[in-house]
């Protein structure tokens, strides 16, 4: 059966977007989980009728940070994982204000807005935090994880190198993941073989890949890196890393 994790855009302060996105996990493995910056749950509220207290967001399971530069395979290691553990994780999905690729759907890749909207809303407190890339804006709701651990359930969050080390000034407390490819070459070879993006972009991917992976090595930083050269292994190790709180939410269910 598959279990549906809500998330309310938390935009509705400033009656700029209020929507609803369902996620089925039974169906994880068929949707494509793109890069996501998605940002972080910091306890810093706004006033707000449906925020939880630190105290509630903090009793759920631990939420997982994955982070890694496009092309890692961050996307595919998730599928497996959504596949395998269906109705234990929710995944946050980030705002962004670039526009969506060919097979990409509003509410499911991402919620896409305009920059303005973006703008009044980060002014309004409703994203914990945000940043850029490529000239696009990309953030998330507090209310994406607050949603997720509400009902008991992993929350995923995909990010980058500068919202991990953003989390690490929050109480999250979450599991922190690093996939790395093996080379800069292989990893450039992923990236062209998708044929989504210009050569400007890809440069731009590449670049920031060679310091996120150089990044990767600062001590203390990740949980555990796992470099991505065989998936079977890559995701042997994620699994042993995310274990115990697979087994607290299945023994929370039981009782």
């Amino acid at each position: 059966m598959a279990v549906t994790c809500v998330k309310k855009a938390g935009l509705g302060l400033m009656g700029l977007v209020s929507t609803e996105l369902i996620l089925s996990a039974g169906t994880h493995a068929n949707i494509q989980i793109t890069r996501s910056t998605v940002r972080v749950f910091s306890f810093i509220y706004t006033q707000q009728s449906d925020t939880l207290t630190p105290e509630q967001a903090m009793a759920g399971p631990r939420p997982v940070v994955m982070s890694g530069p496009s092309g890692a395979g961050k996307s595919t290691l998730l599928k497996k994982l959504l596949k395998e553990f269906e109705g234990v994780f929710g995944f946050s999905v980030s705002h962004t204000t670039r526009s969506p690729r060919p097979g990409e759907e509003n509410g499911k890749d991402y919620h896409y807005v305009t920059r303005e909207v973006m703008k009044a809303a980060i002014a309004n407190g409703e994203f914990i935090e945000n940043a850029e890339f490529s000239g696009n804006m990309y953030g998330t709701s507090k209310a994406a994880v607050q949603a997720v651990q509400a009902k008991n359930m992993i929350c995923i969050l995909d990010i980058d190198m500068q919202g991990v080390k953003n989390i690490k000034r929050t109480d999250l407390n979450p599991i922190y993941v690093s996939i790395q490819p093996p080379s800069m070459e292989i990893l450039e070879k992923r990236l062209r073989d998708r044929k989504t993006e210009s050569e400007e972009s890809l440069q731009k991917r590449l670049h920031a890949a060679k310091v996120d992976m150089e990044i990767s090595k600062e001590p203390g930083l990740f949980d555990v890196v796992i470099i991505n050269d065989d998936l079977d292994v890559a995701y042997g190790k994620l699994k042993d890393a995310v274990l115990e709180e697979i087994q607290k939410v299945r023994d929370a269910n039981k009782s």
